[in-house]
């Protein structure tokens, strides 16, 4: 079995079934927007949300600034990844990349990175913003505004902007109107 593969048997189990559809996405508008991603990038792309298969989201970290929440929410997924793959693989230039990229994924840094970023909004308009629609109770009007500007205005590429803008402005619309 490949490290994707294996990466999907370590992630699927942490997450609701409604939840997969997000990390499956991703993985889509990677190989989408960069048909040669190599195999970390595409293992990066389906587990950049492992965090929060530890129950480990923003309403457990609402004490922090937006800005820390993230880079939390990166850096310690990262680790995850990083102790799994050390589990699967001795390939260390793997183990790093993939490191790198969970741990870059919300602000990018890089082409792979940048491009991580923009499949994760875009998989976030499809697959998880009705969703944040329905947990304005929880969340808050101005949380989940606040969230569907920062998942647009991150977007890296004008290709990916392009994709994303219909689904941003459905969002927002729908949002406006409850």
């Amino acid at each position: 079995m490949n490290l994707l593969e294996e990466t999907k048997k370590f992630v699927n189990p942490k997450f609701r079934p409604d939840q997969l559809p997000h990390f499956e996405r991703t993985l889509y508008w990677v190989k989408k927007l960069k048909p040669d991603a190599d195999e970390a990038l595409q293992i990066a792309a389906y587990s950049h949300d492992i965090l929060r298969g530890f129950g480990i989201g923003y309403l457990q970290l609402k004490h922090l600034d937006t800005q820390s929440f993230y880079e939390h929410h990166q850096k310690e997924g990262a680790k995850i990844m990083i102790k799994f793959l050390k589990t699967k693989t001795d390939d260390k230039k793997l183990i790093k990349r993939v490191g790198y990229l969970v741990s870059h994924h919300e602000f990018g840094g890089d082409d792979d990175a940048n491009l991580l970023k923009d499949a994760d909004s875009l998989s976030y308009f499809e697959k998880n913003a009705e969703r944040f629609i329905n947990k304005i109770d929880a969340y808050g009007y101005d949380m989940v505004k606040d969230k569907f500007e920062w998942m647009f205005n991150r977007i890296t590429s004008e290709k990916a902007k392009e994709i994303a803008r219909p689904m941003y402005e459905d969002a927002m619309s729908k949002l406006e109107n409850l």
